[in-house]
């Protein structure tokens, strides 16, 4: 079971290491492409936080399930409201084009651009820790799979405004290898804390699916719907979810 974790670990890890490795020869993509790669995400994210650990956690409680669940869902999405207010949101960090110069993000920052990074790539990790640790393998790879499928382009269009910015592409390697080791150590986090405290499990996996919704409904949406891409970022959405949920019929 640990090589199963380890390769879980290190594949959500590195895909986001690999969309930042095709994102430095890319310098600069559109607005459109950025929103509709990240809504797709969003899709991914969304799906696979409710098939693949929101349900399960109700299934897997016969008494008090749901009410185990939705605490669960407010404790995981509280617990990231909570850093999220400590660590500056990364999007006040960085933006694309004007606002880049407008904010003024220089290499001093680099520490507190990772540490913004870290609040939407952990919940990730832990998501995929804590479903394996849940001995569900059918939710385990839903999960995993849908996280690493969606990190390579979200490492992408994360890059690029870090060189727009003027970082330069050693350091923005750097800063997307940090952010999938975050992965990589949310992954074991997850996994432990449930493998050490079965009987917490339902709560577990609720608490990560919670931590998920956050990041999509406070982060990824606003900022795909911020550029006249709506409609486009709505159906790229759409499409995302749609994919998990045919994966995860195919998987039953």
């Amino acid at each position: 079971m640990m090589e199963l974790v380890c390769l879980t670990a290190f594949g959500v890890g590195g895909a986001t290491v690999l969309g930042t490795i095709l994102g430095i020869p890319c310098k600069k993509i559109s607005h459109r492409f950025s929103d509709i790669v990240l809504a797709f995400a969003a899709g991914v994210m969304l799906s696979a936080a409710i098939l693949g650990l929101i349900l399960p956690a109700i299934e897997r409680e016969e008494n008090g399930g749901l009410l185990i669940t939705l605490c669960g869902i407010f404790a995981g999405a509280g617990c990231i409201s909570l850093v999220d207010r400590i660590v500056p949101h990364i999007h006040k960090l960085i933006g694309w084009e004007d606002d880049i110069h407008a904010h003024n993000l220089h290499a001093d920052k680099l520490l507190l651009f990772v540490a913004a990074m870290a609040i939407h790539n952990f919940p990730e990790g832990l998501a995929a820790g804590v479903s394996l640790g849940s001995g569900d393998l059918k939710a385990a790879l839903l999960i995993s799979g849908g996280i690493a499928l969606q990190n390579i382009p979200e490492g992408l269009v994360t890059v690029t405004p870090m060189l727009t910015a003027g970082f330069k592409p050693k350091k923005a390697f750097l800063c997307g290898l940090t952010t999938g080791i975050i992965e990589v150590v949310g992954t074991f986090v997850g996994y432990y804390a449930v493998t050490l405290a079965t009987a917490v499990l339902p709560f577990c996996l609720a608490f990560a699916g919670g931590t998920m919704l956050f990041v999509i409904s406070d982060e990824m949406i606003p900022e795909t719907h911020d550029h006249g891409n709506e409609r486009a970022a709505t159906y790229s959405l759409l499409v995302g979810f749609c994919l998990m949920l045919i994966t995860d019929v195919l998987l039953a």
